[in-house]
């Protein structure tokens, strides 16, 4: 319990400073975003309203930054994470609502299904050290070394100009009204499937890779040699002996990979042109839109570190050494 309570101590004290780090960006960077807002606007904005616009975002220059500061724990408690400037005036929440279910369905599906994969492949090679399988290697080295966006580039060539069988962008067919039926849903499926598949060929070769050398190392542990000894199956051998231990890195990884599931592929969902958080994120660089970058990195801030505390209870129920030292 004491480890436990230090844990959530940890993280509470991280976001915090998270949360204030991300107060002052916007704060420090150059240039005044309420004016290229009524720049933007060429003249439909009336320049009388800049102090008006100040408050809404936060900005008054009337008010002291502890006012701001306390003003923004204020919004964000209430769930209020500022008003965009690119959709002004749609608030930030609504945008993240309306992008971070893309995001988390193509990137949550795809992490879990390349972690499942790569991970019983990668206990197989492990092992079965010289089967065709563990031969297989050079190929997941050389594909774990290429970039989400360059495959996706490669993919969109092949099996959108060059044969057409998927669509090169966008996250639905554009004729159909965003609904819970099934040409939707089937849309969906079909314009997500190629930048899916991009994404597990990428990324699967890294936890075959990485599940492969714990294997090859703890198959030489003396608990997984006495089990041998005791003549115990071989499968239960491999699987409750050797990859229990082996997967315990892997569970770290793969938290923190669920953590950044949040904020999605961005140069994936640019290729594609996918309307998730990532694609959010890269119009709000482009259009200097301070909340929006704000709200999305608060929010993969937040989840990061929501992934990591999980990854540590995980590793306490997975791991007696833990619990022991704890």
């Amino acid at each position: 319990m004491r480890y436990l309570i230090q844990r959530l101590g940890f993280y509470l004290f991280t976001a915090w400073a998270a949360i204030t780090i991300n107060f002052f960006i916007p704060r420090l960077m150059p240039g005044d975003p309420v004016q290229s807002l009524i720049t933007r606007y060429q003249g439909q904005l009336d320049s009388k309203a800049i102090d008006s616009l100040r408050t809404l975002f936060g900005l008054d220059n009337e008010a002291s930054v502890w006012r701001q500061y306390l003003d923004y724990w204020g919004n964000l408690l209430g769930g209020d994470l500022g008003t965009s400037f690119t959709y002004f005036p749609t608030g930030v929440s609504e945008i993240i609502g309306q992008s971070l279910p893309w995001t988390l369905g193509l990137m949550g599906l795809t992490t879990i299904l390349s972690f499942l994969l790569g991970t019983a492949i990668g206990v197989y090679a492990g092992w079965k050290r010289g089967s065709w399988v563990d031969n297989m290697l050079p190929v997941t080295t050389f594909l774990s070394a290429i970039p989400y966006f360059w495959l996706g580039l490669i993919a969109i060539a092949l099996f959108a100009v060059q044969w057409s069988i998927f669509p090169a962008s966008g996250g639905y067919d554009n004729s159909l009204v965003p609904a819970f039926d099934w040409p939707f849903i089937s849309s969906t499926i079909y314009h997500g499937t190629l930048p899916a598949l991009t994404i597990i060929v990428s990324a699967i070769a890294g936890w075959i890779l990485g599940m492969r050398n714990m294997m090859v190392s703890v198959s030489a542990e003396d608990y997984v040699l006495v089990a041998q000894a005791k003549g115990l199956p071989e499968r239960r051998v491999m699987f409750s002996y050797a990859a229990r231990n082996a997967i315990l890195p892997s569970i770290s990884n793969f938290a923190l990979s669920l953590g950044f599931i949040v904020g999605g592929t961005l140069l994936v969902e640019m290729v594609f042109s996918y309307p998730g958080i990532g694609y959010v994120l890269f119009q709000g660089v482009g259009a200097k839109d301070y909340p929006l970058m704000q709200g999305v990195f608060l929010i993969i801030t937040l989840a990061v570190l929501a992934a990591n505390l999980v990854a540590d209870l995980i590793y306490l129920l997975l791991d007696p050494r833990t619990r022991r030292e704890a």
